[in-house]
């Protein structure tokens, strides 16, 4: 298995383009054995594409790819037989079981689990005997996770995994990806979820026009942002009714954007920002329509980093 410390997957000076639209633009990025690294991004940032390069599903235009220090154009053989892949959308044979499923996908490597094990793995013992078109849509991600896992991969590859599921099927994944990490896999996971990032990932890749814009762990990401909190708010008759500058200059607020008719301030001291933002309020005559806060979270990071937001089309 991975060897914590030891590079499993080392990009250097990767580019992608397609006609005149670059989907990856010159990445450097390198993943530790037995770490988690997230790839966060809206959709067309070019996560993706990324990933299809290391999983040898695509060819760079430039820039060489590493994984778990071998080559696609040396190794492609010895590769297949210790990586696991689950795509943002898998295609399984509808009329197949489950158990005959991870049974024709256990056959494809030299050794894994046994296929019982598996199923188990990924919840889905009382389901083993329906049929791929029977199960719902959580189930088939958990699936598209067991034919990833039966060949006992050492680098195991995640896009978008929990894209389309309901809250509940999601935290179902989430839980099987904590069980992963737990055993030292080394995951590559691409995500638009912020939530979900911050949550399984032991460091995350912000990815925005096909360039990493920022790395670092979930902390020291949403630590760079300088504020603890966000205050959001939206005025009766618009947001004109107090400037930025105003804004800018009440206690314990490092920034302030605007965003569809709202106000949204990044506050290093809740306490003392919020009841200076009310007095400035009333003091304006402004009506006050809604006024939430939360802690700093990757989205903000985003956000303030590009100006759109992660889930933005």
């Amino acid at each position: 298995m991975s060897v914590p410390g030891e590079a499993a997957l080392v990009l250097q000076g990767l580019r992608k383009a397609y006609a005149d639209v670059v989907a990856v633009d010159g990445i450097d990025l390198e993943a530790a054995r037995g770490e988690c690294l997230g790839l966060l991004g809206p959709n067309g940032a070019g996560k993706t594409t990324t990933i299809e390069i290391c999983e040898g599903l695509t060819a760079p235009d430039s820039g060489t790819v590493e994984v778990l220090g071998m080559t696609w154009r040396r190794d492609a053989a010895a590769l297949r037989q210790r990586i696991g892949i689950q795509l943002q959308e898998t295609q399984l044979a509808e009329k197949l079981t489950v158990a005959e499923t991870v049974t024709l996908f256990r056959s494809f490597y030299h050794r894994g689990p046994d296929i019982a094990d598996v199923i188990a793995l990924v919840q889905l013992d009382e389901k083993k005997g329906s049929r791929v078109g029977a199960l719902s849509g959580g189930q088939k991600q958990r699936l598209a996770l067991a034919c990833a896992l039966v060949g006992d991969p050492d680098l195991l590859f995640l896009d978008e995994p929990t894209t389309g599921l309901d809250p509940q099927a999601r935290r179902q994944v989430w839980d099987l990806v904590e069980r992963l990490k737990s055993s030292g896999r080394t995951i590559i996971l691409t995500t638009h979820y912020m939530e979900e990032a911050e949550r399984l990932c032991c460091r995350v890749a912000i990815m925005d026009h096909g360039k990493i814009i920022a790395l670092g762990t979930p902390r020291e990401l949403i630590a760079s942002l300088g504020a603890d909190h966000v205050v959001e708010f939206a005025l009766a008759g618009g947001d004109g009714a107090v400037t930025v500058e105003e804004l800018r200059s009440l206690e314990g607020v490092l920034g302030v954007r605007r965003e569809a008719g709202r106000c949204l301030l990044s506050v290093s001291e809740l306490h003392k920002s919020v009841p200076a933002l009310l007095d400035l309020v009333a003091r304006s005559g402004a009506g006050l329509l809604d006024l939430r806060t939360h802690s700093a979270t990757l989205e903000d990071v985003f956000v303030s980093m590009t100006g759109r937001r992660l889930r933005d089309e």
